[in-house]
């Protein structure tokens, strides 16, 4: 399971939003071995990372809670948002293509093909990705 530590920012019925606290990632950024990527971090997000978690354990305002989101999750959501695109786009390029009537148009029918296939496969990905939310199968919990 991934995890991280969050302060409750605000509760919401049964959820809660919480501000990530912390570097995250392995700990690491602080020595000469890590990565560093921290830094990037610090540089893209100004502010603070908030949540919106299922609150199980009735957790306050101002506590400090752990974060879990269970395994595979991380890894279906990154195929999801990076491979579904991809894959689309691939395919209609190829369908574009295919459906030329001659060899001079075939590079501009695998262009709007590619486009149409990779604007197919963020709608997907987030229509997916919103169905996943409801059936409460991404979501992390506290």
């Amino acid at each position: 399971m991934l995890e991280t530590r969050a302060i409750v920012v605000k509760v919401l019925g049964n959820e809660a939003l919480v501000e990530a606290i912390g570097e995250g990632g392995c700990g690491q950024c602080s020595s000469e071995k890590g990565c560093g990527s921290s830094k990037l971090t610090q540089l893209f997000c100004s502010k603070p990372r908030q949540f919106t978690v299922r609150n199980e354990a009735n957790a306050g305002i101002g506590d400090e809670v752990q974060i879990t989101l269970q395994d595979g999750v991380l890894l279906r959501s990154s195929i999801l948002i990076y491979v579904l695109p991809l894959v689309l786009l691939l395919g209609g390029g190829m369908l574009g293509a295919f459906f030329s009537h001659d060899v001079a148009s075939r590079d501009g029918y695998a262009a709007v093909g590619s486009l149409l296939g990779l604007c197919g496969g963020f709608w997907l990905a987030k229509l997916l990705s919103k169905y996943q939310q409801v059936l409460a199968v991404a979501r992390p919990i506290i």
